[in-house]
């Protein structure tokens, strides 16, 4: 900074060259120092997502401890303490679904994401890798372990047993019906499907999901939850009591029409 100073007071006088050879010495002393210290072992850390609960609590203990000047400022600690216990103990969700379908990732048996991906959000998958403090890039073939596909649709088991299924044909929905615990498709879902199902409808409403299992059926958190109302993301059209944070899987008749819907037999023509 000094030198970069005087590089300002010399310029008019045509004398401020040395002062700017000088300043660029130590931009690059700085950005070796940082090189240096990024390369050390453990010098970068993760952390998973831990949502805005502990985020507040932490906040307030801070608050606490900076404006009290009692004993009582000690709860300040006390409450930072609480809040870093619940960011590490927060659960991470068991399946992630991007806002169009076109990506989904479930938690495997090894704890670890498993991506169905029909599209090329590279950034999505980062993200949700960040979010899980998951090292791998996007690009790293790990994360189709356990994935199969064929032109219908993928398919990958969870980590609590049970299938999720991406399907992308009409006849892959009727088939994922009977099989998979949860189906995410961008096509409509026939009304007596024996999994919970997430369709377009839902997607188109709610944009990203986060369901986490409970029980029988999943919980959600949406991206524009149910009601939700903003003067930059308006009350979507259709809300209604399906978009509710909870999924379950619905009983199933007997009989099944397995004639695909119009809107599909529109988007196969």
């Amino acid at each position: 900074m000094p030198a970069g100073l005087l590089g300002l007071l010399a310029a008019p006088f045509g004398l401020d060259g040395v002062f700017w050879w000088l300043m660029g010495l130590g931009i690059d002393w700085m950005i070796a120092v940082s090189q240096w210290v990024a390369n050390l072992p453990g010098a970068i850390g993760r952390i998973a997502a831990f949502g805005i609960g502990p985020l507040i609590a932490a906040s307030g203990g801070i608050i606490l401890m900076g404006l009290l000047r009692t004993r009582l400022r000690w709860s300040g600690a006390v409450l930072l303490a609480g809040s870093i216990v619940w960011a590490v103990g927060a659960r991470q969700p068991d399946i992630l679904i991007s806002a169009d379908g076109r990506a989904v990732a479930v938690r495997g048996k090894d704890q670890r994401l498993h991506v169905m991906r029909t599209g090329k959000d590279v950034f999505l998958v980062k993200e949700w890798l960040a979010g899980d403090a998951d090292a791998r890039s996007a690009a790293d073939a790990s994360l189709a372990g356990g994935v199969s596909c064929d032109e219908a649709g993928c398919v990958v088991e969870t980590a609590g047993g049970g299938f999720v299924a991406q399907a992308q044909r009409p006849e892959a929905v009727t088939d994922d019906c009977e099989r998979a615990t949860l189906i995410v498709t961008a096509r409509a879902a026939p009304g007596d499907c024996r999994a919970s199902v997430i369709d377009r409808a839902r997607l188109a409403r709610q944009g990203s999901l986060a369901l986490w299992r409970r029980g029988n059926g999943f919980a959600v958190e949406a991206a524009r939850p149910r009601g939700f109302d903003r003067p930059w993301s308006p009350l979507a059209a259709g809300d209604n009591e399906a978009d509710a944070p909870f999924v379950s899987s619905p009983a199933a008749s007997r009989s099944r029409d397995a004639t695909p819907a119009e809107a599909d037999q529109e988007a196969d023509d």
